[in-house]
């Protein structure tokens, strides 16, 4: 069974990884976008540290938004129940006379745990605002509440379903496949394995 929790703990975290590398390659494209052909890029643009002073209350704003459009708040939220569920699951398994008491705490504490990955947001956003300029994430917003980045957006899920699935394939096979070519060099070697 803690196999199988591991296995989903790291499946969320790799999806939460890979939700952000795509949320910040869509704003690379989305300010690549808005450049001109032959124009020089925006130079307070990435990981420059676009915002040296402190954040403006446009630029938080901004960034949150940024946040919320790109998807990147959905993966925050869905940590609470996932959470909720584990714990759930961990103490009812050795004492399932608590699943009443326990489904009503974890009902009453939600709402304190769902204001939390709000808080999440809030960090993310700080985040976006010390790497980008505050056109920089005009743009991006931009991008993100247009329909093609709606679009990027509702697709991130199944795609993310997607990847994971063929890279488990893609790991299996290169796994094979690196193993029966070291075996080869190392027979050429005099070495059996």
């Amino acid at each position: 069974m803690r196999t199988s929790f591991d296995k989903r703990r790291l499946l969320s975290a790799f999806c939460l990884v890979l939700l952000l590398a795509l949320s910040f390659a869509a704003v690379e494209i989305a300010q690549a976008q808005q450049t001109a052909p032959g124009a020089p890029a925006n130079p307070a643009a990435g990981s420059s540290g676009a915002n040296q002073g402190a954040p403006t209350a446009s630029q938080l704003a901004l960034a949150r938004r940024l946040v919320v459009a790109s998807g990147m708040s959905r993966s925050f939220s869905i940590v609470i129940p996932q959470f909720m569920d584990q714990i759930a699951t961990a103490l009812t398994q050795t004492r399932p006379e608590l699943i009443r008491d326990l489904n009503t705490v974890l009902t009453d504490l939600k709402p304190e745990f769902d204001k939390q990955a709000d808080e999440m947001v809030d960090i993310a956003a700080q985040i976006y605002v010390k790497r980008m300029s505050e056109q920089d994430l005009r743009t991006a917003v931009t991008f993100f509440e247009s329909p093609a980045g709606k679009q990027y957006v509702d697709t991130q899920p199944a795609f993310l379903t997607d990847v994971v699935t063929a890279m488990q394939g893609w790991q299996g096979k290169i796994s094979t496949d690196m193993m029966t070519r070291v075996r080869v060099e190392m027979k050429q070697k005099g070495h059996e394995l």
